[in-house]
């Protein structure tokens, strides 16, 4: 299964993608105390979206628009955060109607973010503006509203979102907008378990849906998918992605503006016995080409945590040779189970083996996966010859996966009994499914 983010979320712009990518940049740097302290402020609109004309001479339909503001730094307070919202460019496209926390004045209105928070897990979006097609509004009309934001905090005391560099185009659009119903995250799952996932789809467009497919992901422990005269499935897996059921599904339904759509029985799964956190994803598109109105609701990703561990480990190597041998030195990682590991949501590796190299000797030679550190876990300019290693694992092991890492060593002084630390680490955080932390160090030990 490709990793992708669980959920959903709305499209963003480019400037957005762009900062980010220079976020977890900075974040991936080493932090030190009298390095200056920066921050930034920004705005966090989608970056379009689609308004329905109206279903059988009914009025236009009325769709949320959420904009967010945050910032980057935590080591910072930031309040008192406002965003000017200017809908001059939607005369005749589109009308908006105000939440409390918006002070509208002709075209704009300032909205205020009491408390401005960093990008995180829980956060949501402050403000949301409910937009509707203007009357008169024809297919293919587009305007669009732009937004500043100033705050307080960081370190100076203020901050600006960048200037002219955030909007939202609005397009007013006839069609199908099919869209499946949210399911909660399914969490204390037992393995063997069978579970029913309520699946339910509606139509929230203005035009029938002549036929749709539905796409199914379940993950590698997920088994016994319900089966569907309407689907085809596949079980596939190679060296670049996770294990994976597939179902593709063609519906000849006619799904009217305002109808529901069911399966012919309810969607059922088994966890395998090495079940332990799995997502099915759930996709769908109207048929013969049509263009779905909002494509942010024909997706769900839906996580189910299994009751279920996985023992990681490591294994170091004893080697011996005189000045100036080199030798092979191999280090092995293995998963005990029962329970595979996939993060199939971030595309993270599972785990880092970590070699620090035994004094007296020089690494010579490098197996594919591993990179150069020094002792610190920084950048080390060379391939060769640094005083540390850490080997990538892929973003997923099943429950029996075993990689071995040979690293070529010669042996410049012989100290007898000199050894390096093997250990495994994760990418973030504790391996809080592993059920034994005794055999995540082995040594390298060498004459």
């Amino acid at each position: 299964m490709r990793p992708a983010s669980a959920g959903r979320s709305p499209r963003r712009g480019a400037g957005v993608v762009a900062v980010a990518a220079l976020l977890t940049a900075s974040l991936a740097q080493p932090a030190f105390a009298d390095e200056p302290q920066t921050d930034q402020l920004w705005i966090n609109p989608p970056y379009q979206q689609t308004l329905p004309l109206g279903a059988d001479g009914g009025g236009p339909q009325t769709r949320p628009l959420d904009i967010g503001l945050y910032h980057d730094n935590d080591n910072f307070t930031v309040t008192d955060g406002q965003v000017t919202v200017d809908i001059s460019g939607l005369a005749g496209v589109a009308e908006v109607t105000w939440p409390e926390n918006c002070a509208p004045s002709g075209t704009t209105a300032v909205c205020d973010v009491p408390e401005v928070p960093v990008i995180g897990p829980d956060y949501t979006e402050q403000i949301r503006l409910m937009v509707r097609a203007a009357d008169g509004a024809t297919a293919g009309a587009q305007g669009r509203i732009t937004y500043e934001a100033t705050a307080t905090g960081g370190p100076s005391g203020t901050l600006d979102a960048p200037h002219d560099s955030f909007d939202t185009t609005l397009t007013v659009a006839s069609g199908p907008d099919l869209a499946i119903t949210d399911i909660a995250p399914i969490r204390h799952a037992q393995p063997g378990e069978e579970k029913t996932l309520p699946f339910a789809l509606a139509n929230h467009g203005d035009t029938t849906a002549h036929g749709f497919t539905v796409t199914m992901m379940a993950s590698y422990g997920l088994e016994e998918l319900t089966r569907y005269d309407a689907c085809t499935y596949s079980r596939t897996s190679d060296d670049h992605y996770a294990p994976m059921t597939r179902a593709e599904c063609a519906f000849d339904r006619e799904l009217a503006p305002g109808d529901t759509f069911e399966l012919p029985e309810p969607l059922k799964v088994t966890l395998a016995r090495h079940a332990l956190q799995e997502r099915i994803d759930i996709s769908v598109d109207p048929a013969d080409g049509a263009e779905d109105l909002r494509g942010e609701d024909n997706h769900l990703a839906l996580l189910i945590a299994a009751d279920n561990t996985a023992d990681f480990l490591v294994t170091g190597d004893a080697v011996s040779g005189q000045a100036g041998e080199t030798v092979r030195a191999r280090l092995t990682f293995k998963n005990n189970g029962p329970g595979w590991l996939g993060h199939l949501g971030s595309g993270d590796p599972v785990a880092h083996v970590r070699l620090i190299v035994p004094e007296g000797t020089t690494v010579t030679g490098v197996p594919a996966g591993c990179s150069p550190r020094t002792l610190s876990g920084a950048y080390h300019p060379r391939q060769t010859g640094a005083p540390r290693y850490d080997c990538s694992l892929r973003y997923w092991v099943l429950e029996d996966t075993e990689r071995s890492y040979d690293f070529s060593l010669r042996i410049d002084s012989v100290i007898p009994g000199v050894t390096g630390a093997v250990s495994i680490h994760p990418e973030f955080g504790d391996f809080t499914y592993d059920p034994d932390a005794s055999n995540n160090t082995a040594v390298l030990k060498v004459n």
